[in-house]
């Protein structure tokens, strides 16, 4: 299992693969409408992601990416397919699918984000600012933005410490 830092933290928020599908009329011509996954594999690898599985979460992701059958869909594979990779250290990959789900939606904060953190590794910080500036445009209260943030904050412009602790030891006073 990959490990679980405050990188996975800032993913965590994965786009819910679940929606309300509107699915054919029942026997009486009425409509039903069923709640739950409308692709289990989706549904499984944010799951999977969210445990800190980023392995097994890309895997399923990859595969419930091959028979998603609508925008939501699509949008939150591509989006949860961006950050289980980014967890993977796979950041070029990683673009590729922030790059797929903003095409999708070009609204969607949750891939700014993570197409942000995947720019932060690759050390292309403009980059990285602009979607993060894009995301918080998006949704000025989103947390893992502000993570996000200061985490580009501590690589451009890392705290230096403005007090230095002498911790010398001297003899009891009188003892020179």
């Amino acid at each position: 299992m990959m490990r679980f830092t405050r990188l996975a933290f800032v993913l965590l928020f994965l786009v819910p693969a679940v929606v309300a599908a509107q699915q054919p009329a029942n026997d009486e011509g009425q409509a039903r409408t069923v709640i739950g996954p409308s692709n289990a594999d989706l549904a499984d690898g944010a799951a999977a992601l969210r445990a800190g599985d980023a392995v097994e979460g890309v895997r399923l992701t990859e595969r419930g990416l091959r028979s998603a059958s609508n925008e939501r869909d699509r949008l939150a594979g591509y989006s949860n397919l961006c950050a289980g990779l980014v967890i993977l250290d796979r950041y070029e990959e990683a673009l590729e699918s922030c790059n797929t789900a903003i095409a999708i939606n070009n609204r969607h904060w949750r891939s700014y984000n993570n197409r942000a953190l995947a720019y932060l590794k690759l050390g292309r910080y403009s980059e990285a600012e602009r979607d993060i500036q894009r995301g918080q445009e998006l949704n000025p209260d989103a947390r893992t933005l502000k993570v996000v943030k200061s985490m580009y904050l501590d690589a451009v412009d890392p705290v230096t410490p403005s007090v230095i602790i002498d911790d010398r030891r001297q003899g009891p006073p009188g003892d020179n």
